[in-house]
């Protein structure tokens, strides 16, 4: 077993030990920007916050977001996978968007 699915199972046993029965996905480049844009998408109101059934809009949260991603995707810059690439790009594409919608 690789040493990153050695990881993984760990957390995830370790999590089920702590009472939390949802394993965990695998930390990855993408599902850490995945999961940047699930914040910057409760911060437009655009969804809620885990837990909750109202939205709430906070712009300068989101506009936080928005730009830690752009931060990483110039930092990142020539050591990402076209996959990768792509997805950061149309994430901050949609997130400007809305972000726009909300300003404009």
């Amino acid at each position: 077993m690789e040493t990153r699915e050695k990881n993984s199972e760990m957390k995830n046993q370790e999590n089920q030990k702590a009472g939390n029965d949802i394993p965990l996905p695998e930390v990855t480049f993408a599902t850490f920007i995945l999961s940047l844009n699930t914040s910057a998408l409760v911060h437009l109101g655009e969804i809620p916050e885990p837990g909750q059934d109202e939205t709430k809009c906070d712009l300068n949260l989101a506009r936080h977001a928005i730009d830690t991603i752009a931060m990483l995707k110039e930092k990142t810059k020539g050591n990402l996978s076209k996959d990768e690439e792509a997805l950061i790009d149309h994430i901050l594409f949609d997130l400007r968007m809305k972000f726009v919608q909300k300003t404009g």
